[in-house]
């Protein structure tokens, strides 16, 4: 396959920092994605090498912006369906750094694989200037009635759950409560609620296809027996019959449908907005890949506070971001990148890795162009049965307190450890636990730690591993080396 562009420099596209490229899907011998935040969707014939793009224009007037940024594609026969958010035309005011949202738009598209043409399905606004109708960040198909099933979560009005008719774009609102994303598991369609700058994900609902009933699920405890804090969900995903919901800070699954419920396994939890956001989660070899960002999205100036979200809690760069892959009990890294990964997608023997160099920002810290440099990496799928990359992360003891994080899969490693630099005494708990389904809860063991340097050696342990604290140390800090 020949692409013109693997990279993407920074160009027009008036928004908050950086987009990315998304919703990668290979389907009928088409490579599809949309570049955010220039608002141009690539729709590439592999077996000719013919690229068409479309710019958004039967949403609104050119100049256009944004696109989409969750990855909301499916589908279905010859067709891809592929929706978002696009300002159309983009309004950008200089004098305080703001982006109007008069003209910002949800929207569903259409591509015929067959005839190569684009087909404006559906949009929705309210013609706000600083609030917008929901983006639609998720399109699950539905085979039993038909339609599709939009989730919609990232707006001020018009959230939750639509079914929009696949041939007459009619949209009904299924449910009101926001939701960012969800995936079909057997005959039903699980459903993520709840608001990601907020409060993250609170429960699940379940939409039977057959019967046209929902269930409300809560999302359960966590493996480790500690709690968790903020689950925004970023990807979901199915496999052997659950659900996997991706949040920051680990992984929720489980599917009561079939007796089981919902179980929390912490996953590079730390006490940042280090995540599994503005990313998807595909299938692969029967498991589940997807990525934790290290630099998703983040509050831009120091004096800024969007959303309640904190400088320090955005900015702070634990680790680097990860291509992770799910094959319980085993959760295996076999990836390192920089600031993000934003779509994943399999094709023809190869994964294709869509990255960005920069975040998204806030609603003052707009700018007339994006501010990142996005690229596809090409790899071979081979790369789930390998040996996994060395990693290091590095944690500041200040925004952890006492709380438990980590969360490390140490699956592949001979010599990980973990290096505790302290200002005072202190006690350690590390909690050992895998992701078996169902859960089976986890073992601990403690450890006393003296002022100074303290180095544990974690080959003595396997699974995932997460570590608590007896004491906050404000001045310490933490180092997980993994090799």
């Amino acid at each position: 396959m020949f692409l013109r562009n693997y990279r993407f420099s920074p160009g027009y596209g008036p928004e908050w920092g950086s987009g990315g490229i998304f919703g990668l899907r290979y389907h009928n011998g088409t490579l599809y994605f949309t570049l955010a935040f220039e608002a141009q969707a690539y729709f590439i014939d592999v077996k000719s090498d013919e690229e068409k793009t479309y710019d958004f224009t039967l949403v609104g007037e050119a100049p256009t912006s944004g696109g989409d940024t969750y990855n909301a594609v499916e589908t279905v026969d010859e067709f891809i369906y592929f929706g978002g958010w696009v300002h159309a035309p983009a309004v950008y005011r200089e004098e305080d750094r703001r982006i109007l949202f008069t003209n910002k738009y949800s929207h569903v598209h259409v591509y015929d694989t067959e005839e190569g043409s684009v087909k404006l399905l559906w949009r929705d606004s309210i013609h706000h200037a600083t609030e917008w109708a929901g983006e639609v960040s998720e399109i699950i198909y539905d085979p039993y009635g038909d339609r599709l099933l939009l989730a919609r979560e990232d707006g001020h009005a018009n959230l939750g759950v639509y079914s929009l008719d696949r041939r007459t774009g009619k949209a009904d609102t299924l449910i009101h409560e926001p939701s960012p994303k969800g995936t079909l598991v057997h005959d039903t369609a699980f459903f993520g609620i709840g608001n990601n700058f907020t409060e993250g994900l609170r429960e699940f609902r379940a939409l039977d296809f057959i019967s046209g009933r929902w269930e409300a699920f809560k999302p359960g405890e966590s493996v480790d027996g500690k709690p968790y804090i903020r689950p925004e969900l970023g990807a979901m995903a199915s496999a052997y019959n659950r659900a996997f919901a991706f949040v920051r800070g680990g992984i929720f699954a489980g599917n009561p449908f079939m007796g089981e419920e919902f179980s929390f396994y912490r996953l590079f939890d730390f006490n940042t907005f280090y995540a599994p956001f503005r990313v998807n989660a595909v299938n692969v070899g029967g498991g589940i890949l997807t990525a934790f960002n290290a630099h998703h999205d983040a509050v831009y100036r120091p004096d800024s506070n969007e959303f309640g979200m904190q400088w320090a809690t955005t900015n702070t760069i634990v680790g680097p971001s990860l291509l992770v892959y799910i094959a319980p009990p085993m959760v295996k890294i076999v990836g390192t990148f920089g600031a993000r990964v934003t779509s994943i997608e399999k094709m023809n023997g190869k994964l294709l890795i869509a990255a960005n160099s920069a975040p998204n920002t806030g609603a003052t810290e707009a700018t007339p162009f994006d501010t990142g440099n996005r690229d596809l990496v090409v790899l071979d799928e081979r790369i789930i049965q390998e040996r996994p990359p060395s990693v290091s992360f590095s944690i500041p003891l200040a925004l952890q307190g006492t709380r438990t994080f980590g969360g490390i899969p140490l699956d592949g490693y001979r010599e990980p450890r973990l290096i505790l630099k302290l200002s005072e005494d202190n006690r350690l708990t590390v909690y050992e636990y895998d992701l078996s389904l169902p859960a089976t809860g986890a073992e601990s063991e403690v450890f006393e730690l003296d002022k100074g340097k303290n180095v544990i050696d974690l080959s003595t342990f396997g699974g995932i591993v997460s570590f608590e604290l007896l004491k906050k140390d404000f001045k310490g800090k933490v180092k997980i080396d993994l090799r």
